[in-house]
C-alpha cells in the first residue's frame, strides 16, 4: 500500500536497480506524470491513489514492462556491429560498413554547429539571469532559461542516441508544478542535472571545434594523397611550388600516395568510432539526472 506518489516512485527505483539509468528516468517521469495527473482529476479520497496504482500497475509490474520495452526498442545503432572479417585487412576496411562509424562521423560534424549554439545560449542565459536578478521580470527570465537548459539537454540526448547508439532518456524531466516562481527557480538551481547540463553546453563548443578541425585536416591530407596522381597527370599541377621551382611526384610514387591517403582516412574512421563511443558515455554521465 502506497500513501503518496513519492513512496511509489521510491519503490519503483528500488525495483529497477541495475537497469540503465536512462530507462529509470523515463519510467519515473512517466509514473509521476500519470499518477499526479490522475490524482488531480480524481476525488479527494483516501482510496484514490491505491485505485490509480492498481490501474497503472505495481512497481514490480511497471519495472517488468519497461524491461520488455527496453528489449524491443534499443537504440538503432547500439548493436549494429558489422560481421567480423577473417583477415586483419578485412577487419580494418570493414569500418566503412559499420553504421556506428558513420553515425559518429555525422555527430562530430554536427557538434561544430551545436557547440556554437549551446555555448552562445548558455552564456547569454546566465548573463541575463544574473544581470536582471534585481528586477521583477528577471525571475521569469531565469526560470525560462533554466527550463530551456533541460529542453536542450533532452534534445542533445536524442541526438546522441540516434547517431552514437547510446541509450538516452526519451522523456524530458518535468518542470516543478503547483509551486511559486521562486520555489521553481530554487528547485532548478539546486538540481545537479541543471548545472551539469550547462557545463556540457559550454564544453561542447571546445569539443565541437576539436572534432571539426581534426576531421577536416585529416580529410584534406587523405584526399590530397589520392588526388596527387590525378592532378599531375590530368592537369600537370605540381605538388610543391616555390617561386620558379616546381616539384612533381615521380610516377612510381603514385601508388604509395594513394595507399597512404586511403590508409589514413580508414584509420581516422576507426578513431571516429572510438571517440563517438567515449562521447556517448560522457553525454550519458552529464545529461541524465542522478537517481538517488
Amino acid at each position: 500500500m502506497f500513501n503518496t506518489v513519492e513512496e511509489y516512485l521510491d519503490a519503483l527505483k528500488q525495483e529497477m536497480q541495475g537497469v540503465d539509468s536512462a530507462t529509470i528516468q523515463d519510467a519515473l517521469v512517466d509514473a509521476e506524470e500519470h499518477l499526479r495527473t490522475a490524482l488531480e482529476t480524481a476525488d479527494e479520497s483516501a482510496d484514490a491513489l491505491p485505485a490509480i496504482i492498481e490501474q497503472y500497475g505495481t512497481p514490480e509490474e511497471t519495472a517488468a514492462a519497461y524491461a520488455e520495452v527496453e528489449r524491443l526498442t534499443a537504440p538503432a545503432l547500439s548493436g549494429s556491429a558489422t560481421k567480423k572479417q577473417g583477415s586483419a585487412i578485412g577487419r580494418f576496411f570493414a569500418i566503412y560498413a559499420d553504421p556506428r562509424a558513420w553515425g559518429a562521423l555525422l555527430y562530430m560534424l554536427i557538434a561544430f554547429v551545436t557547440g556554437v549554439v549551446y555555448f552562445s545560449w548558455a552564456v547569454t542565459g546566465v548573463s541575463l539571469s544574473v544581470s536582471l536578478a534585481l528586477f521583477i521580470f528577471g525571475l521569469p527570465v531565469a526560470l525560462l532559461f533554466l527550463l530551456s537548459v533541460r529542453g536542450i539537454a533532452w534534445l542533445e540526448g536524442r541526438l546522441v542516441e540516434a547517431l552514437l547508439g547510446v541509450r538516452m532518456p526519451r522523456r524530458s524531466l518535468p518542470a516543478p508544478k503547483n509551486t511559486k516562481l521562486l520555489e521553481r527557480i530554487k528547485a532548478l538551481l539546486v538540481d545537479k542535472h541543471t548545472w551539469f547540463s550547462i557545463v556540457y553546453m559550454l564544453i561542447q563548443l571546445v569539443l565541437g571545434n576539436i572534432y571539426f578541425i581534426v576531421l577536416v585536416t585529416v580529410f584534406a591530407v587523405s584526399l590530397s594523397g589520392v588526388a596527387i596522381p590525378i592532378l599531375q597527370e590530368a592537369f600537370h599541377l605540381p605538388i610543391v611550388q616555390n617561386y620558379d621551382v616546381y616539384y612533381y611526384m615521380p610516377s612510381w610514387g603514385y601508388p604509395l600516395t594513394v595507399l597512404a591517403g586511403i590508409f589514413l582516412w580508414t584509420a581516422m574512421m576507426h578513431l571516429v568510432k572510438l571517440v563517438g563511443g567515449l562521447h556517448g558515455r560522457y553525454a550519458k554521465a552529464m545529461l541524465i539526472a542522478e537517481q538517488d
